[in-house]
């Protein structure tokens, strides 16, 4: 009880800043979105313990027990090396979710004003939408799977060196004849950037998440891990339920119909 008398907390208010306010507020927000990131995934207890940690640190520095704050400065120090190698791939989604909501992203606020409709240069790929609507349509009716991951940005976080270089330009016959059942190059993913196939047979990274349904596949699971870790839209058409899904940002969409999916590819290819 001593130790909370000797605090003055009006002089402590009165010293308080309006830059370590916002020094608060920028550490909450940024903490909250890295708590989004790790969402439905195995991290989000190693982050809760995490901050537990360093929230124990301070209270043990306050109330000087040196011992004690030498040890968790000492686990703090060594983690932070550990966590960069650890979680690698939550923290480049985590950095790419800050760039996307930033005000200088290419939907953020200064971006939008700075455009005006005349001055816009964003290209529509109608070819390429309509060629790619023609080829999920086949799919469909012939109940076949596949797999395509068109690009949001010009820069992805993909080896396609897993894959088969096409660099092609997309054309519904060509997409078909990539995902017929007998073809070498079905199974895995194409990329897509704009009115080019880059590549075929590309394998994506699989998802870690528990939020995905058990239910689903492999596809989908790899769908939306390829949406976590780049600025991708992955289109799914299911072989065994005949239907189509997306993942965006992480999250997995099920059964859609071409018209919501002509919407989204138009948003994902204006860039």
């Amino acid at each position: 009880m001593d130790f909370f008398k000797s605090f003055n907390f009006h002089e402590i208010y009165a010293k308080v800043s309006v830059w370590e306010i916002l020094d608060i507020v920028i550490v909450i927000v940024l903490l909250f979105q890295l708590y989004r990131t790790l969402k439905g995934t195995i991290a989000v207890n190693i982050f809760i313990s995490l901050v537990g940690i360093y929230i124990l640190f301070n209270v043990v520095k306050l109330v000087e027990m040196p011992f004690l704050t030498e040890i968790l400065n000492r686990i703090i120090s060594i983690g932070l090396v550990g966590l960069i190698v650890v979680f690698q791939p939550e923290i480049r989604k985590f950095l790419i979710n800050i760039g996307k909501n930033s005000p200088l992203s290419k939907n953020g606020l200064i971006t939008k004003f700075l455009q005006s409709s005349s001055l816009k240069k964003y290209v529509i790929e109608e070819d390429s939408i309509e060629q790619i609507s023609k080829s999920i349509k086949y799919f469909v009716d012939k109940k076949i799977g596949a797999l395509l991951v068109i690009c949001k940005s010009p820069n992805i976080d993909f080896d396609t060196n897993t894959g088969v270089l096409i660099n092609g330009i997309v054309t519904s016959r060509l997409l078909e004849s990539i995902f017929e059942r007998n073809s070498p190059l079905h199974d895995g993913a194409v990329i897509i950037d704009k009115n080019s196939l880059i590549a075929a047979r590309v394998v994506l990274p699989i998802t870690d998440a528990t939020s995905i349904p058990s239910r689903v596949g492999l596809r989908h699971r790899a769908a939306v891990g390829a949406s976590e870790h780049s600025d991708v839209l992955v289109i799914i058409i299911s072989e065994e339920k005949n239907n189509i899904s997306y993942a965006e940002d992480g999250k997995l969409i099920t059964d859609v119909n071409l018209d919501q999916l002509k919407k989204k590819m138009y948003d994902a290819m204006i860039y």
